[in-house]
């Protein structure tokens, strides 16, 4: 008995969706990323407008001072969509997983001095509520934001923040034995230690901008491309070169998340930026603006961890190198202005 086996091919209709085919002029294949980023901005259908805002739509471009032509010129260059941003993070999860296990199994943190364990704690567990600022910021970009190409990615944004701050507590909970002593050592820090209320200040007054662009340059561009230079970079390195590597270990997602995120959000500004001259003039009144302040509060956590000469080289390379950044992406850099605690009615 002999069995023939025959293929046959079945030729598509259509390579993609039509609103995607509408938008890249022709029934093209579309990548996963273009896919579950175009044309998905909800416009019509909405019941009522806002009663809190009834001058605006629940979903407005007039939410922010920036205009864009198409909304949709903003691209990642990472191409996440929830598929691919998935994937990559559980990978880096269990990279982190690994790293936080040889730390606990080796007794890197465990067997360091009280006053060491003391000093890293004071430094880093802080922070934790620095990301939590953070994820509400991304929220409320993701929120009152126009256009799935913004939207969909500060909500990737917004849950990295929450991973960013539970490795953070871990960092707490490795140096006190579980017993969570350095979560609540840490959150008094944050509300009463001189050393953070600036930097406290700073993360307050940006949870309530209005702008939702101004909100994404004072967190995402400014606050971020400030701080974690700092943190990540010079202060990491100080406390490992006294403690070990075990810190810098656990510091290593946020460290490499925070170069992989710089490329989408010079991507965003870049793109923003070069729509109109108006739009790169107001981007770098946002960056003056926030600029100095962040400046400002970031100082006292440098000389506590640094010393004074090493935090006025490290804050002046930090400056530089931030300034530089933002040029690159074609905005003015306004004088700054002086920093100063904003006033909300």
């Amino acid at each position: 008995m002999q069995i023939d086996i025959k293929t046959s091919s079945v030729q598509q209709i259509r390579q993609t969706f039509s609103h995607v085919a509408r938008r890249l002029g022709a029934d093209k294949p579309a990548s996963r990323y273009q896919e579950a980023t175009l044309e998905l901005q909800p416009e019509t259908n909405f019941h009522y407008r806002p009663l809190w805002e009834p001058g605006l739509a629940l979903y407005d471009k007039g939410r922010t001072a920036i205009v864009m032509n198409d909304w949709y010129a903003f691209k990642d260059p990472r191409q996440y969509y929830y598929g691919a941003y998935t994937i990559a993070r559980a990978r880096q999860q269990d990279t982190m997983e690994k790293n936080i296990e040889f730390v606990t199994r080796r007794r890197l943190f465990s067997d360091l001095p009280d006053d060491a364990k003391a000093r890293i704690a004071a430094l880093m567990v802080p922070l934790r509520h620095v990301e939590w600022a953070a994820n509400t910021n991304n929220c409320f970009v993701t929120g009152y934001g126009w256009g799935t190409a913004i939207t969909q990615a500060t909500m990737f944004h917004s849950m990295d923040r929450l991973g960013i701050a539970q490795y953070l507590s871990r960092i707490g909970l490795l140096l006190d034995g579980n017993a969570g002593t350095s979560l609540v050592e840490g959150k008094q820090r944050w509300l009463d230690d001189p050393m953070w209320q600036g930097l406290r200040r700073v993360a307050e007054d940006t949870m309530v901008v209005k702008d939702w662009f101004e909100t994404y340059v004072a967190q995402n561009v400014v606050l971020d491309g400030l701080l974690y230079p700092l943190v990540y970079r010079h202060i990491d390195a100080r406390l490992s070169r006294e403690y070990g590597a075990a810190l810098g270990m656990l510091n290593e997602f946020a460290s490499a998340w925070f170069d992989e995120t710089s490329r989408w959000v010079d991507a965003t500004v870049k793109t923003a930026a070069s729509e109109s001259a108006e739009n790169a003039a107001l981007l770098g009144q946002w960056v003056a603006k926030w600029q100095a302040r962040v400046l400002d509060a970031l100082r006292p956590l440098a000389l506590e961890a640094l010393g004074r000469e090493a935090a006025d080289a490290a804050l002046r390379e930090i400056a530089e190198a931030f300034d530089a950044r933002v040029r690159k992406q074609g905005v003015p850099l306004a004088a700054q202005q002086p920093a100063q605690e904003t006033q909300h009615g």
